[in-house]
């Protein structure tokens, strides 16, 4: 799963950012298919899209549910919006925020840098992922 892969150093030789790390790693475990010019759409997204604002990992995670579960756009059905809710509320309840400022002063070490916060989202994003392909399989 991707938070093993992250958990493992995944994308730390190449500094990819928690974004980056995000959308590439989801790449490898779910076999997105995206191009490497395709996975470049995360790279404005780390550090909170750079202003401290929503994580990067949970940006990068909303772009993985909608190429995992939007046919062709977000508005022919709600399926996006409940999922992102869900990965909003898992992350917020475990992690205290969402936002990257505060679970940086919170979380972030210098020797594993935003590590924990990465693999936490990448988690969340794991558990949604598996649960919505068991229900389509029962």
């Amino acid at each position: 799963m991707l938070s093993t892969l992250i958990e493992q150093g995944y994308g730390e030789p190449e500094d990819l950012n928690c974004a980056e790390k995000i959308l590439y790693g989801a790449n490898e475990v779910y076999q997105l298919g995206l191009t490497r010019q395709a996975l470049r759409i995360a790279s404005g997204f780390g550090g909170g899209m750079t202003i401290g604002s929503v994580c990067g990992a949970l940006t990068a995670a909303i772009m993985v549910l909608g190429i995992l579960f939007v046919k062709d756009r977000a508005h022919e059905s709600d399926k996006i919006k409940i999922l992102t809710q869900e990965l909003f509320d898992t992350y917020q309840k475990q992690m205290g925020d969402i936002d990257c400022t505060p679970l940086k002063d919170h979380y972030r070490r210098e020797d594993i840098k935003c590590k924990y916060v990465i693999t936490k989202a990448a988690a969340a994003l794991d558990t949604i992922i598996k649960k919505e392909q068991d229900s389509h399989q029962a």
